[in-house]
């Protein structure tokens, strides 16, 4: 298989053979040769109908014509300038007009650099220095934020190379538990400079907020002087036109966005109220810059695909992810299993638990080795997802109707045959 003498010449050249660790699998990673349209095809000839969608930044699709073909263009016109273009300001008005928190954007070049600066910003208008995350929340791979997860304890350090007075100021809480959430502040409110979290935790499989904690984290927010920023890196442009904000009706401080505002080019960006974001620089005082913000293919590949993303766009994907959840979940009944599936709108996961997962500690509790039947049976069947327990599944504009059909017949086999023992 050319996929395996691929991955072995990469191990000599790249760290376990991969550019990001969640691509590495056993006993090796295929290869991608090309994407189109719900279709991903790898070196040895292999296709795939792909819910794993580059980890979510192709709604549109692999190799969406009106992109490429704005992006070919643009190409022809250079890749990076070094100064200013007409077409930034477009997207920027795009993100104000969508999302209800965006007075000002800044785009930035990835979500993790998104997530860093929003941080340092919320520290820089509250003079605080504290931030709060939720257990399983990943918010890039910068180090204020890849902490291990400790009930109510200061985070430590996820990574060697991170010194523990970084993430001293870390604190760690279980998502959808207000109780938590009101004790910390009671003790260190006047210490917390922001809470910051993924409104649909989808670095840890698919967890919605419980009904009303949103607006329980606004309010509460509100009252002392707390930041809220919404890392919607993933939600951002995928269950609504204005992203969670709009479809829960909550509207934070500070949004990060990446993923699909760039079109499937790198882009990331933070936005929010005009008061906070002329505080970044050049207009105030809080450092950002990139040799790569705001770069010219990135932004026309964003631009021309938030043009596709309309209402009708959402209801169409709407419809086609509760196909795939209550398709799995007529299989979960018919087989007498009690898994539970996750998702909303055209994010989805299957967890092999029978326990309710509302928070990490409760996605913890699944079986990660019939997940790993589970993929590998549909990797064999055709179907790719992520390839780990703990991240989200996704759905395109391109998957048709008998796309997922197939698909669920190939998840039947799958699950039963992480049922053999």
């Amino acid at each position: 298989m050319k996929s395996e003498e691929l991955f072995n010449d990469a191990k000599n050249y790249l760290p376990g053979g991969v550019d990001s660790p969640v691509r590495a699998f056993k006993p090796y990673p295929f290869f991608a040769l090309k994407g189109e349209r719900s279709r991903l095809f790898d070196v040895d000839g292999n296709t795939y109908i792909d819910y794993c969608l580059a980890y979510g930044p192709l709604v549109l699709g692999h190799a969406y014509p009106p992109v490429m073909n704005a992006v070919k263009e643009q190409l022809l016109k250079g890749s990076a300038y070094g100064v200013p273009t007409e077409n930034e300001i477009k997207l920027a008005k795009e993100v104000v007009r969508r999302m209800p928190c965006a007075e000002m954007v800044r785009f930035v070049n990835s979500g993790t650099e998104a997530t860093m600066s929003a941080i340092r910003l919320a520290r820089a208008v509250t003079g605080k220095k504290k931030i709060v995350k939720f257990e399983g929340t990943y918010h890039g791979a910068h180090d204020y934020v890849l902490v291990k997860s400790g009930s109510g304890a200061m985070g430590l350090p996820d990574s060697p190379g991170i010194p523990e007075e970084t993430t001293k100021n870390t604190v760690l809480i279980p998502f959808n538990d207000e109780e938590a959430i009101t004790a910390l502040v009671e003790r260190q409110g006047d210490d917390l400079a922001a809470i910051i979290l993924e409104p649909v935790m989808g670095n840890v499989g698919c967890i919605p907020p419980k009904k009303g904690f949103l607006e329980f984290l606004r309010e509460i927010t509100l009252e002392n002087n707390i930041i809220l920023i919404f890392d919607e890196v993933i939600t951002g442009f995928r269950i609504a036109e204005g992203g969670a904000q709009e479809y829960f009706g909550v509207t934070p401080d500070l949004v990060t966005m990446g993923k699909i505002l760039g079109g499937g080019f790198p882009m990331g960006a933070f936005a929010g109220k005009k008061e906070f974001m002329e505080r970044v620089a050049p207009a105030g005082d809080v450092y950002q810059a990139g040799t790569f913000n705001g770069n010219p293919i990135s932004i026309t590949a964003g631009l021309e695909t938030l043009k596709h993303l309309d209402n009708e766009f959402y209801q169409e994907l709407d419809i086609k992810g509760l196909k795939m959840r209550r398709g799995i979940e007529d299989i979960l009944e018919d087989a007498s299993l009690d898994y539970q599936v996750a998702g909303l709108a055209s994010m989805f996961q299957l967890y092999f638990t029978n326990e309710p997962v509302w928070n990490y500690a409760q996605a913890k509790t699944a079986n990660t080795d019939k997940f790993h039947k589970y993929f590998h049976t549909l990797l064999h069947g055709g179907v790719f997802i992520p390839p780990s327990q703990f991240e989200c599944c996704f759905i395109s504009k391109a998957h048709s109707s008998e796309d997922i059909q197939i698909s669920l017949e190939i998840m039947e086999k799958g699950i039963k045959t992480a049922e053999k023992k």
